[in-house]
Parts: structure tokens; C-alpha cells; sequence
């Protein structure tokens, strides 16, 4: 195992620069995982990071040690691939022992690693087989097979689980994290789907344009989010999102709405009276009922989920969800109150999109 530490890493291609000095340190055993919409620079970080492609500046240091100009192999880590990369023409144990054969390994014990590996993943019973004769989930845990026989210092995931189907993506994002529970192999993991980076990591580092927008455990992420990019981005569904202005208040932060109405804020807020502000209620904090800050509407969408009814509601032109516990009889068109606990808005200044 190894720690990672990443200081001021640039990455341009020509005169663009998708990579704007990254700085990240990895611990020992952790799993980080890098998440951001497509073209925030996720995939090229690995990729600098593995060896595949070169930075333009900065440092890297895996287990101490600057890999900067050291190539892929030199750096001791394990990549698995979106899709799979395993050798068709070759059996599962084959694929599994076939680095380790490069590196000079005897033959008995490429067999005696691949076989310890193999009953982790219970491939143990398919090693004869071919990747043709597996399904996508099997395939995926001999990509992983292959990088844990290596025992290398670090894995690094590059969207391991996008070619699977939605069921089978949740059973391999069980799998992967009690693999990690296991070995605690120091673990790199990008993905579009932030539902993966939660359930998954130690660590969410959220990416935008090349830049770290913020780093955290995923609750921190969830209930602090430091800007209206990552308030945004994290959580499904999304947060609502109200512009509103600060109001003079003797008896705490209140906000008004473009409807004119006032909404009392918690007292955690810097604010200053005629502030623009954005307001992000999250639509699993509302509850039916007028409690706390209230919010009346007409119901213009009913998405029944079983144990819980998404519904969207019209607020005097501003579109609102709500995710409301229970399957609930509601109907479009009707009129609708909502309540949420003050202390559960938050609140961001317009100009700059920071945390208020």
C-alpha cells in the first residue's frame, strides 16, 4: 500500500489547459473517489497519474517516491479499465497470471496467486473459461482479479462499472467496497456517478473545469457543500435552487422570495440585509404539511416510487420537488404545502456562489 500526493499539477493540450494545479494527497489505504460531469478533467488526472499521460507541470509522489518520469510499470499500480481490456484468445487464469508472467514469476506461483485471488471473487470455478463465455459482471471482477494478483501499491478505476446494467452496477459497487474492506489497497476510483462516489468512498474529491472544487467525506459533502456547483451536483434529485434577497430581522436571517414571500434561515449564515443570496433546499428535507418554513404550491408532476411519491410542484413560477415519504394519493393540479426545517436550508451569496 501507498499514499499519493499530488502538488500542483497542470495538464494542457496545445494551449488548452484542461488540468489548473491540482494539489491532493491520498492517504495510506484510503479510497478516493473523483467525480464531476463529462470533461471536468477526471479521466486525464488517472491517466497522469498511472503513466498513461505526462503532466505538463507539478509533482507526483506514490509511496514517497516522485514517478513523474517513471513509466506505468516503474510506478507499481493497478488499472482497471472501463472496458475490461482482457485478452479474448486467453483463458481467465491466464489473464489474471499474464503481468505476472511478464515480471518473471515461476509458473507455480503465477497459479498459487491467481488461485488466491480467484477464490476472493469466486472466479475460482470460471478459470478455464474465456472472456467471451462471461457476462459483464464476471469479466469485470477478472479485470479486477488482474490487478489484485499484482498486489500493487495503488488500484486506480476508471469508470469501472458504466458498460454494466443498472442492477448489476449495484451488486459490483457492493462487491468493489468489500474488496476495499479487505485488502485497503490505496484506491483511486473516477466515475460520472456520484451515487458510486457516496456509497463507495472515504473521500469525494468533486471536480469542475480542470479545478478541485471541494474535498470531503460524503456526508460533508451532503449536508456542507461549500459552493452552488457542488450543492448542485451533489444529491439526487438535485437540490432546489431559489433566488432570494436578505431582509432586516430582529429575530434571525430571513430571505424574500421573487413572490414576496419570507422565509426564516437558520442562524448559521453570515448575511447582510439586501444581500442576494441563492437559496438550496434539498427535496428529501421537505415534508408535507406547513411546519418550519412553508411552502405552498400546485402540484404539476406525481412520480410514485413505492416508498417514497416524487412530486414537483409550481411555487408562483418557481419549479420545486419534493421527495415525500410514503406512497402517497396526490394528483396534478392540486394544491400542495410543504415544510422544511430552517436549519436545513441552505444558503449561498449570488455573486460569488460561495456558502454564505
Amino acid at each position: 500500500m501507498a499514499s499519493v500526493e499530488i502538488t500542483g499539477l497542470r495538464k494542457a493540450f496545445g494551449a488548452v489547459e484542461v488540468i489548473h494545479g491540482v494539489d491532493l494527497n491520498i492517504e495510506d489505504g484510503e479510497f478516493v473517489a473523483l467525480v464531476g460531469p463529462s470533461g471536468c478533467g477526471k479521466s486525464t488526472l488517472l491517466r497522469i497519474i498511472s503513466g498513461l499521460e505526462p503532466a505538463t507541470d507539478g509533482e507526483i509522489r506514490i509511496d514517497g517516491r516522485v514517478v513523474n518520469h517513471m513509466n506505468p510499470r516503474e510506478r507499481n499500480i493497478a488499472m482497471v479499465f472501463q472496458n475490461y481490456a482482457l485478452y479474448p484468445h486467453m483463458t481467465v487464469a491466464r489473464n489474471m497470471g499474464f503481468n505476472l508472467k511478464l515480471s518473471g514469476l515461476r509458473r507455480k506461483e503465477i497459479d498459487a496467486k491467481v488461485a488466491e485471488v480467484a477464490r476472493l471473487l469466486e472466479l475460482d470455478k470460471l478459470l478455464d473459461r474465456k472472456p467471451g463465455q462471461l457476462s459483464g459482471g464476471q469479466r469485470q471482477r477478472v479485470a479486477m482479479g488482474r490487478a489484485i494478483v499484482r498486489d500493487p501499491a495503488a488500484f486506480l478505476f476508471d469508470e469501472p462499472l458504466s458498460n454494466l446494467d443498472a442492477k448489476l452496477r449495484v451488486q459490483m459497487r457492493s462487491e468493489i467496497k468489500t474488496l476495499h474492506q479487505r485488502v485497503r489497497t490505496t484506491s483511486i476510483y473516477v466515475t460520472h456517478d456520484q451515487i458510486e462516489a457516496m456509497t463507495l468512498a472515504d473521500r469525494v474529491v468533486i471536480l469542475s473545469g480542470g479545478n478541485i472544487e471541494q474535498v470531503g467525506r460524503p456526508i460533508e459533502l451532503y449536508d456542507r457543500p461549500r459552493n452552488l456547483f457542488v450543492a448542485g451536483f451533489i444529491g439526487t434529485p438535485s437540490m432546489n435552487m431559489i433566488d432570494a434577497t436578505v431582509v432586516p430581522s430582529d429575530t434571525g436571517p430571513m430571505a424574500q422570495l421573487a413572490n414576496g414571500q419570507v422565509l426564516r434561515l437558520g442562524p448559521d449564515h453570515r448575511l447582510q440585509a439586501g444581500q442576494a443570496v441563492v437559496l438550496g433546499l434539498r427535496p428529501e428535507h421537505l415534508a408535507l404539511g406547513p411546519g418550519g418554513a412553508s411552502l405552498p404550491g400546485r402540484i404539476t408532476l406525481v412520480e410514485p416510487t413505492g416508498a417514497q411519491t416524487h412530486v414537483t410542484f409550481d411555487m408562483d413560477g418557481i419549479s420545486m420537488m419534493a421527495v415525500l415519504e410514503g406512497g402517497l394519493d396526490l394528483q396534478a393540479g392540486s394544491a400542495i404545502e410543504v415544510g422544511i426545517d430552517p436549519d436545513r436550508i441552505h444558503v449561498f451569496d449570488k455573486a460569488s456562489g460561495m456558502r454564505a
